[in-house]
C-alpha cells in the first residue's frame, strides 16, 4: 500500500517536502584571524551542551578556558571536555597527532581534569599526524626562507604535511591505525620513505615510532567509532544540545583566507558538514566570534595593522601572545570589511564581541570601514596578497569611554560610548552582537538578547 502510495504521490508531481526533522547543531566560528576568544564562548555555551565536536584542524588551534580560577589550555581536544555531562567528539576532518593528545589530557588532568577519556569520541576516518610530518613542517618552513626569502608561519606541528598527506591519497587514518598493524605498518614505511625521499636530512625512527604507535592504538580503540553514524544518531536521536567549535578562523581558511599565509583546512561553516559528515540542514545557530580590535600571527597582509603605539598598547593591554607558538601578535584596529567578508561566507546568526575592556583607556578609537584601491572604493575582499597589501583602508573615528568596563556584567552597566561602539559595529555589518567581553572570567561575557 505504501508503494502504491508513493508512486501515485510521485506521478501526481506532488513534490515530497524536505525531511527538516533532527537536533540541529550550534557553530562556534572565528571571525578575523583567530584568536578571538572562541573556547570562551564555546565553554559558556558547552555548560548547556551535550555534545561538543571539533570538526577541522590539529593541534595548531589553542583555546583557553577559565574555570573556578584555574586556566586550561586545550589544542586538540574539545574544549567541551570541561563539562563531565557531555560527550566530545574529534571529528574526520580533524587531523590527530596522537602523542600530543595525550601530552595534553596529562598537562590539564594535572589542573583538575578527570576520566577525559570516558567522555571522548574519536571519528575512525581522522587523518593521523605523525612525528615526520612535524618534522617535514619545520624543514619546508627553512625551503621556503632560503627560496623565497620568507616563510608562512607555521605552527610547526604537521598540520600541513598531514593534510597535504591526505590530499594526494598517501594518508593513514585511525581507522588503518585499529586494523591490521602488519598492514598498517608498510604503509607507515612507504610513507616515511617518500618524504625521506624529498628531504635527505629527515630522520625517521621507524621501529621506535610503531612501537609507540601500537600502545596509542590500544588506547584510543575504546574511544573510537565510526563517525558518519555517531552524528546522524545524535541529530536523529532524542533532544540534543550539539556543540561544534571551530578552530582557526575565517581569514585563515585554504579556500577564502589571505592565502598562502593561512592555515590547511576549512574553518568557515563548509567545513563543519565535512568535517563531521553532517548535512547542512542540520546546522542551526552559527555564532562568530570578533574582538574588539584585530590581530594576527606570523606573516601576511593586514590593512589595518598599527606599527605604533596603538598596536603595541593593544599588544602589552591585550596579552596578545599566541596559545600554541608563544609569539607575539600583530595588532590593529577593528577591520569591518573583513567582518562583512566572513559573514558572506558563514551567515552568521550572531556575533559575540570580546575583549572590549582592551580598549578602556583609549581616547579615540578608528575603526576601519570600507577599503579603497587606486582611489575607488571596492565592495569585496581581494583574493591576491599584492593587491591586499596595497588597499588603503578607510576609518571612522568613534570617541574612546576612558573607563573601567572589566566590572560590567549588563548592557546598562556599560558606558554609553562602549555601546555606541558596539551598536556601530552591528549596524555597519548588519549582524547583531549576542554576547560582549570584557574580561578573561566566564561571568566576563555580558548576554546581550
Amino acid at each position: 500500500l505504501c508503494i502504491i502510495y508513493y508512486i501515485n504521490k510521485r506521478s501526481s508531481g506532488v513534490k515530497r517536502p524536505r525531511n527538516d526533522t533532527g537536533n540541529k547543531l550550534t557553530v562556534v566560528l572565528g571571525a578575523q584571524w583567530g584568536d578571538e576568544g572562541k573556547g570562551k564562548v564555546v565553554d559558556l555555551l558547552a555548560t548547556e551542551s551535550d555534545i561538543i565536536c571539533r570538526c577541522q584542524g590539529g593541534n595548531n588551534a589553542g583555546h583557553t578556558v577559565v574555570v573556578d580560577g584555574k586556566e586550561y589550555d586545550f589544542h586538540l581536544l574539545p574544549s567541551g571536555i570541561i563539562n563531565s555531562k557531555a560527550l566530545s567528539v574529534i571529528g574526520n576532518g580533524v587531523v590527530i597527532h596522537l602523542p600530543g593528545l595525550f601530552e595534553e589530557a596529562e598537562k590539564n588532568e594535572k589542573k583538575g581534569l578527570k576520566d577525559w577519556e570516558k567522555r571522548l569520541i574519536i571519528s575512525d576516518r581522522a587523518h593521523i599526524v605523525f612525528d615526520f610530518h612535524q618534522a617535514v613542517d619545520g624543514l619546508q618552513e627553512v625551503q621556503r626562507q632560503a627560496q623565497e626569502g620568507k616563510n608562512i608561519g607555521t605552527t610547526k606541528k604537521g598540520i600541513g604535511p598531514t593534510y597535504s598527506s591526505k590530499a594526494s591519497r598517501t594518508g593513514l587514518r585511525i581507522c588503518d591505525l585499529l586494523a591490521d598493524f602488519k598492514d598498517f605498518s608498510m604503509r607507515f614505511k612507504n610513507l616515511a620513505q617518500q618524504y625521506q625521499a624529498m628531504f635527505p636530512t629527515l630522520e625517521v625512527d621507524v621501529d621506535g615510532q610503531l612501537k609507540k604507535l601500537k600502545e596509542y592504538a590500544e588506547r584510543i580503540r575504546p574511544m573510537v567509532r565510526d563517525g558518519v553514524y555517531f552524528m546522524y544518531d545524535a541529530i536523529n536521536g532524542p533532544p540534543k544540545k550539539i556543540l561544534v567549535e571551530g578552530a582557526n578562523a575565517a581569514l585563515l581558511d585554504i579556500d577564502f583566507g589571505t592565502y598562502p599565509f593561512v592555515t590547511s583546512s576549512n574553518c568557515t561553516v563548509g567545513g563543519v558538514c565535512t568535517g563531521l559528515g553532517i548535512p547542512p540542514l542540520n546546522i542551526g545557530d552559527v555564532y562568530g566570534v570578533v574582538k574588539a580590535y584585530t590581530t594576527r600571527v606570523g606573516i601576511g597582509a593586514f590593512p589595518t595593522e598599527q606599527l605604533n603605539e596603538v598596536g603595541e598598547l593593544l599588544q602589552t593591554r591585550g596579552h596578545e601572545v599566541g596559545v600554541t607558538t608563544g609569539r607575539k601578535r600583530r595588532c590593529g584596529w577593528l577591520d569591518l570589511v573583513i567582518l562583512r567578508y566572513a559573514n558572506m561566507i558563514n551567515g552568521f546568526t550572531a556575533f559575540a564581541l570580546t575583549k572590549l575592556d582592551i580598549l578602556d583607556v583609549m581616547d579615540e578609537i578608528k575603526v576601519g570601514v570600507s577599503y579603497k584601491l587606486n582611489g575607488k572604493k571596492i565592495p569585496y575582499f581581494p583574493a591576491n596578497m599584492d593587491v591586499l597589501q596595497k588597499v588603503e583602508v578607510e576609518y571612522e573615528k568613534l570617541p574612546g569611554w576612558k573607563s573601567d568596563s572589566s566590572a560590567c556584567r549588563k548592557w546598562e552597566d556599560l558606558p554609553v560610548k562602549a555601546q555606541n561602539y558596539i551598536r556601530f559595529v552591528e549596524i555597519h555589518v548588519g549582524v547583531p552582537i549576542k554576547w560582549v567581553g570584557v574580561g578573561k572570567a566566564r561571568e566576563s561575557m555580558i548576554q546581550m538578547f
